[in-house]
């Protein structure tokens, strides 16, 4: 069973781009609602499908770097990063079932 990964600017690279695997990021705040709504959704995900998808999240108070590298401008933001490249964008709060069907899983 799989959990949601701490990645931070400094293992962002090994983490995620080197991954053989996809990986969704979760970029994040403690203080953003929407983003406490999808904690528990990406939790779910991540113990479900973590055979098929990594699930990783960035908090981008302490990580500005890699934010402003992605052009991450609203929170939360999710990247499906597949081979170090990003697949997919998606902005905003999604319930279970739309987050799943947007990823393929």
């Amino acid at each position: 069973m799989s959990k949601p990964v701490k990645v931070t600017d400094g293992n962002f690279s090994s983490e995620v781009l080197s991954s053989n695997q996809p990986v969704l990021v979760d970029f994040w705040a403690e203080w953003c609602g929407p983003c406490r709504m999808i904690a528990p959704i990406l939790e779910e995900v991540a113990a479900e499908y973590g055979d098929k998808i990594k699930v990783a999240k960035l908090n981008v108070d302490e990580n500005q770097s890699t934010a402003s590298r992605y052009n991450v401008m609203s929170i939360p933001t999710m990247l499906l990063i597949k081979n170090g490249e990003v697949a997919k964008k998606i902005v905003g709060y999604k319930p279970k079932e739309k987050l799943v069907s947007e990823l393929g899983l």
